[in-house]
Parts: structure tokens; C-alpha cells; sequence
């Protein structure tokens, strides 16, 4: 595993790190194990947020004797004082941890929020005192909007930025490159751009090329991904043929796609809108025809039943039109 410094943070952080969004919907005795592997395998950066239900504490429960060998990195929705100091506490016991090392905010998505968080009586103030206080070590910031983060570096207060980067969502080069030159941690989230591209291996290799990029956090959600993801980490380097291979994978997707983050959620009518996507790009991509028809029937309710509320769209970080979208899966499986 090879490692490097979290900008002005000083934290020595594996390449890979740990995404926490998929390992909430896993069993305490197989993230106990997964956790496990991914210390041994030298992942020692372990990401999740206060938003994915109970990831903070299944990680929490597995990390209970492993503290001091990870770098605990979470994160918060929280645009108000006292609403951050209640998830910073509620992270605090989550993890059964004295600190944590990054406390993040989540997701800020417009300039009404940035300065909101940042006001005197905002989410800002609350992590300030925590640090002073020893409960919060370094604070960070994410965001998918690349405007938001461009005015938080020109704040210079944030010590760490979290942006979406994959061979397909190249545009965090530049926002990285401005990042290093202020000593500010880059973090990639989305590395495999929410699933969509299936070689793991090449498509971390792709990203950790850059010079600009501290750490990638792909979710896992079981020890084959950790393996995997771990290895891309060894030695960093892909063939000219690999490359261009994962480039014309990630020119064929283009930028109107679904990355499972799953902020839409959830549905009206209770419809598990990424799994549609994922079922269509089964049956369009992956040569899985006959079990994607039989897995897509199997849902009581499907991209034809969505009813056009358009809530999911408000939600989507990426701004997707995802009832257009619905709409192609309901015609691809409507052909079958």
C-alpha cells in the first residue's frame, strides 16, 4: 500500500481509502471482518457520514480495538450550530472514540449553504469549538459542485476537499491541482464513478495517477472489493492499453448516468430508483440480458411505476432528469 500526506492535515493516509456508504446494508460479523482485511491490507483512511443511516456504527463497532491504527474521517448535513454539535456528539459515540480525526461538512450544495455554514451561528462554529476542544481534529468539506468548492478555497479554512473524481468525472484536476497548491487534503469520492465502471483496479489506477489526489474512497461492502481495491494501491501504473481502455469505457457512459450515491431516496411509491439503473446497465452493457429481465420483474415496483412527482430530481446532486431516465428503463424492459 502506498501512502501520502493529507495536505496541511499531516495525516499519512493510504492511497485507498475506505468508503462507507455500502456497508450499511451489511451484517456487524461481516463488517467486523471487512474491516479487518482492509487494516491488514494497509487501508487506514476510513470515510462515512452521520446521512448513511448506521454506517457510523458498524464501523464504530469494528474499529472498537483498531482506534489509533485508522484515520477516522465522517461528515454531517448540519447547516446550524446546534444541529452539527448534536451529530458531532452522536459521531462521537457512534465510533466509541474520544475524536475524530476529520469532521466533514456534507455536501454543501449552493452558495446559500456555504454561508450559511460558515456564518457566525452556522455548522462552522460548532467545529471550530470541538476542535479546540480535542473531539475534532481537522475539519474538511464536500461538495459535488465545483463553483462551491472554488469559493471555499478562497476562504482558506478548510483543511481537506472531497469532490467526485473518476476517469469520467475528470473535472476535479483542476479544483485538486488549486487544492495541493494551498497544502488543502484532496479526497475523490465516487472513484469508480458510483459502480458504473466495473474494473475496479484500473479505474483507481486511472485517478491515482494524478499528482493531485491524496486519497480515493470507493465503497465496499464486502473482502473481494477490499482485495481488489487495495491492489490498485501496490504500484501505480497502468499500460497505455489499459488506459485508453478505461477511457473508452468512460467516453461510452458519458455524464447522464446514475451514481448509486442514493441522495434521491427515497421514492414516493418506494421505488429503488439506482437499482433500476443498475438493472438497465446490466442489460444494455454487461451481456446479463436474461438474468437482468428476471431480476427486473422480480421488483413489485418498477421505473414504469413511477408516477412523475419529480422530488428525486430536487435531491439529485448531479441534477440528473431522472424521470427521463426511468422512462428509457421502463422502455428497455418493456421491449423484452
Amino acid at each position: 500500500m502506498l501512502y501520502n500526506v493529507l495536505g496541511r492535515t499531516g495525516f499519512n493516509v493510504s492511497r485507498i481509502g475506505f468508503g462507507g456508504i455500502p456497508i450499511q446494508h451489511v451484517e456487524q460479523d461481516n463488517v467486523n471482518s471487512i474491516m479487518a482485511k482492509a487494516i491488514d491490507l494497509g487501508i487506514n483512511f476510513i470515510d462515512t457520514a452521520r446521512g448513511y443511516t448506521i454506517s457510523e456504527e458498524l464501523l464504530g463497532n469494528a474499529l472498537t480495538d483498531k482506534r489509533e491504527r485508522v484515520y477516522i474521517a465522517t461528515k454531517s448535513m448540519a447547516r446550524g450550530k446546534n444541529d452539527m454539535m448534536s451529530d458531532v456528539e452522536l459521531s462521537l459515540k457512534n465510533f466509541k472514540t474520544d475524536y475524530i480525526d476529520l469532521y466533514q461538512l456534507h455536501n454543501i450544495a449552493t452558495m446559500e449553504d456555504l454561508n450559511k455554514v460558515i456564518s457566525g451561528s452556522g455548522a462552522l462554529e460548532t467545529l471550530y469549538k470541538s476542535q479546540k476542544e480535542g473531539f475534532v481534529r481537522k475539519i474538511g468539506i464536500t461538495s459535488h459542485k465545483l463553483p462551491i468548492l472554488e469559493e471555499a478555497l478562497k476562504l482558506n479554512i478548510f483543511d481537506t476537499i472531497q469532490f467526485p473524481f473518476s476517469a469520467v468525472e475528470r473535472q476535479a484536476v483542476d479544483i485538486f491541482k488549486k487544492a495541493v497548491e494551498q497544502n488543502v487534503g484532496t479526497i475523490a469520492m465516487k472513484p469508480m464513478a458510483g459502480g458504473a465502471l466495473r474494473d475496479g483496479r484500473k479505474a483507481l489506477k486511472y485517478i491515482l495517477e494524478s499528482p493531485y489526489l491524496n486519497v480515493a474512497i470507493p465503497g465496499m461492502d464486502c473482502i473481494e472489493q477490499v482485495v481488489e481495491n487495495a491492489e490498485a494501491a501496490d504500484e501505480i501504473k497502468l499500460t497505455e492499453a489499459e488506459r485508453q481502455e478505461i477511457e473508452k469505457v468512460a467516453k461510452e457512459l458519458g455524464n447522464t448516468f446514475c451514481r448509486r450515491c442514493g441522495y434521491c431516496m427515497p421514492c414516493s411509491v418506494e421505488m429503488d430508483i439506482p437499482m433500476m439503473f443498475i438493472m438497465e446497465s446490466y442489460f444494455t452493457r454487461y451481456d446479463l440480458k436474461d438474468w437482468s429481465v428476471s431480476r427486473y420483474s422480480s421488483f413489485d415496483v418498477k421505473a414504469e411505476d413511477c408516477i412523475k412527482c419529480g422530488i428525486c430530481e430536487t435531491r439529485c446532486p448531479y441534477e440528473l432528469p431522472i424521470r427521463d431516465m426511468l422512462d428509457n428503463v421502463a422502455k428497455v424492459f418493456k421491449q423484452e
